[in-house]
């Protein structure tokens, strides 16, 4: 297989599809992301862009949500991402409840995280958010027999930064760590 080195380039993708939801002094803002990262059991991080709005509501409260975006939301969200709440009100782009921590969560999202900040990690133009999760929040459609989330019926989007495309989750294909016994 011949291989080419594209220099530094990020290349993780796809990553799913993500709202990120901060409470401001008007009621929750909505931000579409998708560099999202997992670094333990339970914690996440978000990186988000140093400019964007919801930042400061998230530094303010210490709390924000991550809400996993299906097709059916995939519109909005996809709006949401593309205008500023400097500009533009968005706190009534999806219904919503608060969780325990305050953090503004989307009723509609099959799978939500209420989190709160534990550190800002900075780099040139971004803000990368170190999140412990509080609550994990599912649509009970979404759990298998055994009460565990079940991620076909999740049915993330996924994002894919080069071409800026959205994707399907595809279909499973074995179990980790379990292939050479199935």
């Amino acid at each position: 297989m011949a291989r080419k080195n594209l220099g530094s380039k990020l290349a993780l993708y796809p990553t799913p599809v993500t709202v990120v939801g901060a409470m401001t002094d008007k009621g929750p803002n909505w931000l579409l992301i998708a560099h999202v990262g997992i670094i333990g059991h339970d914690r996440v991080t978000i990186s988000c862009a140093k400019q964007h709005y919801t930042n400061q509501w998230i530094r303010k409260n210490g709390t924000c949500s991550v809400n996993l975006i299906d097709e059916k939301l995939l519109r909005a969200a996809d709006h949401v991402g593309g205008v500023s709440g400097t500009k533009e009100d968005k706190s009534r782009a999806f219904a919503w409840s608060a969780a325990e921590d305050g953090a503004p969560l989307i009723d509609e999202s099959p799978l939500s995280l209420a989190c709160s900040v534990e550190d800002v990690y900075e780099t040139d133009g971004f803000e990368t958010f170190v999140l412990a999760i509080d609550g994990t929040y599912v649509d009970e459609a979404c759990l298998d027999e055994k009460g565990k989330i079940d991620y076909g019926r999740v049915a993330p989007v996924l994002f894919e930064f080069p071409t800026y495309s959205y994707w399907s989750l595809g279909e499973r294909v074995g179990g980790c760590l379990r292939l050479d016994r199935e």
